[in-house]
C-alpha cells in the first residue's frame, strides 16, 4: 500500500520544467566565480582528445565533493554547461538553478522528463553534464553506474567525454567534509566516445567503456603521488563509513578521534598514516586499504541478503521537501526495510496516516548524508519518491552506511535473478 502525506494546500515543485538556455554572460561569471573559489587550491586541469570538441556532448564526471563542479566550469569554459542537479540542491535557490539552465532530478527514481530535458539541452548544440554516481563518493572509489547510460548515450547520438577528478575526496571527504586538506587536484577531460563511435558501438559496449574510463580510487592516488595529508584529526569519523569491525565483525563499537580509529568491543585500534594507509596498532593489519575494508563491509552485507538475514527496522524522525522552499517536519515514524518489501516508511501527519513503499527493484542507489546541516546536524538518508523527498534521520546510530549497501546490493541482485 502507498498513501502519500497529507499536506492540505502545499502545491509541489515541478521537478520536470523545461531548463532555459543558459545566458552566455551567466557562462563567464560561473567561470570567474569557480576561478575564485579554486584560486588557494593546487590544481591541475589536463585534457585529452578533446582536441576540435564543442558541444552538443554528454560530459559524465565522477563525483566526490561540491568542488567538482568549480573544476568542472574551469574546464569547459566558454561552452555552456547544462549539469544535472538534485532536487535538495535546488533547497531555497531554485531561481537561481533555474536561471543557470540547470537539469532538475530526484535522485535514484524513473524519471523520463529528465530524458526528454537532456535532450533538450543537447538539441541546443550545449554541454549536459551528468554525475551518474548520483552523490558522493563515501570512500572516494568507484560507486555503482547504472547500466541505462548506455542506453541514454545510445538514443542521444552525441560524444560522450569522461571526467575524472583525482584529489578532491582526500581534500574533503564525504565523512569529514568540513576539514579541508591541502592536496594536489587533478582533474581529467577524455572523450572517450566520437559521435561515430556511439553510431556503430552496441548499448553493452558503450557501458563497458564509460565502466573502464570512470574508475578511480583516492587512497590509491594518494599513495602513488606520495600526497602526505598531516593533519592531526585526519581520521575523524571515518567509523561512519568503516562501521564494521574486522576482527571481532561487531558492526556498532566504532568509534574515531584524532588519527586512530578504535573498535571499544574488541579494542583493536587503526592508525590512518599520513600517505592513506591503515596500520593496526596492537595486532595483524587486515586491512591497509580503506578501499578495501569498505568493499569487504559491502561484501558482507551481500551474504546477509543471499542467507535471508539481513533486516532493518527503526524509529525515525522525518522531514520532507514536497517544495525547495522549506523542509516540512512530519514527526516521529517508523521503518523497515529488507529484501521483500524494500523500504516502508509509516508515519502520521495532518490528522491522517502514510505510507511509504519503494520495493528494492524500484530503488537501485541510496540517497545517505553524513551531518547534514539543511535540517539539523545529523546523519540522514534520503527515499525519493515521484513527486517527493523524505529526510529520515533513524535512532540507531552509524546504520546509513550500511543501509546504502544493502540497497545497491538487493538491486543487483534481483535484477541478475531476473
Amino acid at each position: 500500500m502507498y498513501v502519500e502525506v497529507n499536506y492540505k494546500n502545499v502545491k509541489k515543485y515541478n521537478v520536470g520544467k523545461k531548463p532555459i538556455r543558459q545566458p552566455i554572460y551567466l557562462t563567464w561569471l560561473i567561470w570567474f566565480l569557480s576561478f575564485i573559489m579554486t584560486l588557494f587550491n593546487k590544481k591541475k586541469v589536463e585534457k585529452i582528445n578533446m582536441e576540435g570538441l564543442k558541444g552538443p556532448y554528454l560530459m559524465l564526471s565522477n563525483h566526490m565533493s561540491f568542488i567538482d563542479f568549480e573544476l568542472t566550469a574551469l574546464a569547459t569554459y566558454p561552452q555552456r554547461v547544462n549539469n544535472v542537479v538534485n532536487y535538495d540542491g535546488y533547497y531555497q535557490r531554485a531561481w537561481l538553478m533555474e536561471w543557470i539552465g540547470s537539469i532538475c532530478t530526484r535522485k535514484f527514481i524513473t524519471d523520463l522528463q529528465l530524458v526528454k530535458n537532456i535532450n533538450l539541452c543537447l538539441n541546443r548544440k550545449d554541454v549536459v553534464c551528468i554525475y551518474p554516481e548520483a552523490r558522493y563518493s563515501p570512500n572516494g572509489s568507484t560507486s555503482y553506474l547504472p547500466e541505462s547510460l548506455g542506453k541514454l548515450v545510445k538514443m542521444n547520438k552525441v560524444p560522450v567525454v569522461a571526467v575524472v577528478h583525482r584529489g578532491n575526496h582526500l581534500l574533503s571527504p564525504f565523512w569529514n567534509f568540513r576539514k579541508k586538506r591541502k592536496v594536489l587536484l587533478h582533474t581529467t577531460l577524455t572523450q572517450i566516445l566520437t559521435k561515430e563511435d556511439v553510431e556503430n558501438k552496441s548499448v553493452e559496449e558503450i557501458n563497458k567503456i564509460i565502466q573502464e574510463s570512470l574508475q578511480y580510487d583516492e587512497y590509491k592516488y594518494q599513495k602513488e603521488n606520495n600526497i602526505l595529508i598531516k593533519n592531526k584529526d585526519r581520521a575523524e569519523n571515518l567509523h561512519k563509513i568503516l562501521y564494521k569491525c574486522p576482527h571481532c565483525k561487531d558492526e556498532h563499537s566504532m568509534t574515531s578521534k584524532g588519527t586512530e580509529l578504535t573498535c571499544s568491543k574488541c579494542n583493536h585500534t587503526w592508525n590512518l598514516n599520513e600517505n592513506g594507509t591503515l596500520t593496526c596498532l596492537n595486532d595483524q593489519t587486515i586491512f591497509e586499504s580503506i578501499t578495501d575494508w569498505f568493499e569487504w563491509e559491502r561484501k558482507e552485507v551481500r551474504e546477509e541478503i543471499i542467507r535471508g538475514e539481513y533486516s532493518y527496522e527503526d524509529d525515525v524522525e522525518v522531514y520532507s521537501l514536497p517544495q525547495p522552499y522549506k523542509f516540512y517536519k512530519l514527526g516521529k515514524g517508523k521503518i523497515r526495510h529488507n529484501a521483500k518489501e524494500g523500504f516502508v516508511l509509516n508515519g502520521h501527519y495532518n490528522n491522517q496516516d502514510y505510507q511509504i513503499t519503494r520495493l528494492p527493484l524500484q530503488i537501485e542507489g541510496l540517497h545517505v548524508e553524513y551531518d547534514y546541516f539543511r535540517i539539523k546536524r545529523d546523519d540522514c538518508f534520503v527515499i525519493n519518491t515521484e513527486n517527493d523527498s523524505y529526510f529520515i534521520y533513524p535512532t540507531k546510530e552509524n546504520v546509513i552506511t550500511k543501509l546504502a549497501f544493502a540497497t545497491e546490493e538487493m538491486f543487483l541482485l534481483l535484477k541478475n535473478k531476473k
